[in-house]
């Protein structure tokens, strides 16, 4: 008989969570995608017309690894100064012999990690060895989690950092333990940076290529609906883009779909060595992020919830 499912909260889930680990089962999980050993449809959309938003459903199963499990995210278009959330998520690993639920967490602490994971996967197979400046654009969750990764796998001479206020800005300097510089436009934020995170709520283009670094890494992480879009269409075409799913990116990404930009290669096939990591060229990395990440990072943390509490 299955065992009753545990609750794990956002907290929990904090502390259970290390990057360490979590790059190193995402890295092999991103190689397992892209080698067909996932099941993975692309993400299933519900429009929340009232809200201006969506409810995205993820499900996931690595037979293999006999891992079963399904996020279920909401994200929305907020207004500028809007205090309510840009997206909340909920994540379920069930029984794949059983069919029962062995556990529910809150998804924000693993949405946040996973995707800044995945992205410093994306810098570490494709940014150049002497990379110095990073810049991020965004302060929200995702610009903490990014910066927090970026700094923890990588040793960077100067953290840059853009908001649309000068407050938010600020807040984000205070919060986190490095230097950080706050830049009054995205130009100058961009401009001589090696390596680029985008983590905004824009759905207009807000990255031009004409400011971009030749041999730069872009990792656009934002604009996840086919009419949304952080790049324009000189960065995307200058570049060459790779991506976690070609599949996910050619029907969910406005960056790719809107600019005609041709998606050269998954993350995976990096790993896999099937495809080349160009690092001295321009490299853009569109994550949209998987049902996979979300799940080899819930398995994580269910492994650690039974380490802790076996525990006498």
């Amino acid at each position: 008989m299955a065992d009753p499912p545990v609750t794990i909260s956002e907290h929990e889930v904090e502390s259970l969570l290390q990057y360490s680990e979590l790059t190193t089962r995402l890295e092999k999980a991103l190689g397992k995608f892209s080698r067909g050993e996932v099941v993975q449809p692309v993400r299933t959309t519900v429009p929340l017309q009232k809200h201006n938003g969506f409810l995205g459903l993820m499900p996931t199963y690595i037979e293999h690894d006999g891992v079963l499990c399904t996020k279920l995210v909401c994200f929305y278009k907020r207004e500028d100064g809007s205090t309510l959330p840009s997206t909340r998520a909920t994540v379920v690993l069930l029984d794949p012999e059983y069919g029962s639920v062995k556990a529910v967490m809150d998804g924000e602490v693993i949405t946040g990690m996973r995707t800044a994971a995945v992205s410093a996967i994306s810098a570490k197979l494709l940014m150049r060895p002497e990379a110095e400046v990073l810049a991020i654009l965004g302060t929200g969750k995702q610009a903490l989690s990014h910066y927090n990764v970026f700094t923890e796998m990588f040793s960077f001479k100067e953290v840059r950092v853009w908001s649309r206020t000068k407050d938010r800005a600020e807040k984000f300097m205070h919060s986190v333990t490095g230097p950080v510089t706050p830049c009054v436009s995205v130009e100058e934020a961009v401009k001589g940076a090696d390596v680029i995170v985008t983590v905004t709520r824009c759905t207009e283009p807000v990255l031009f290529g004409q400011w971009v670094k030749p041999g730069a890494h872009v990792a656009a992480v934002g604009a996840c609906r086919p009419n949304w879009r952080e790049l324009d269409d000189v960065l995307m075409k200058e570049a060459v883009v790779y991506t976690d799913s070609r599949q996910g990116a050619t029907t969910e990404s406005g960056d790719v779909i809107l600019s005609g930009a041709e998606v050269f290669a998954e993350l995976g096939d990096v790993i896999n060595g099937t495809k080349p990591a160009h690092r001295e060229k321009t490299t853009v990395f569109k994550s949209l992020g998987m049902g996979v990440e979300d799940a080899v990072s819930a398995e994580l943390v269910f492994d650690q919830w039974k380490a802790k509490n076996s525990q006498p």
